[in-house]
């Protein structure tokens, strides 16, 4: 446990910190979520509309430090492509 006032509060702002990004992972799982749900039904319509709010729901999490950029562009490029082949 944390001993000096430093300590202390610097273990006060990771778990606050933590809070926050597990909020924002939950937030952007959620919206990839609606994306493979609307590819598995099959209607490209409403997987490209919930792409496309996906996206940058996606990024922002890359701003925000959640995700690394290279994951979330992968990410992006793989999901784009099975929309993409609904045809």
């Amino acid at each position: 446990m944390a001993n000096s006032p430093q300590a202390k509060k610097r273990a006060r702002q990771n778990e606050k910190r933590f809070q926050v990004n597990k909020a924002r992972r939950s937030r952007i799982r959620t919206y990839l979520r609606q994306v493979e749900e609307a590819i598995a039904s099959g209607d490209k319509d409403a997987a490209s509309a919930a792409l496309k709010v996906a996206q940058p729901e996606l990024m922002r999490g890359v701003t925000k430090g959640v995700y690394h950029k290279n994951t979330a562009s992968r990410k992006m490029s793989r999901l784009s492509a099975r929309v993409k082949a609904l045809g």
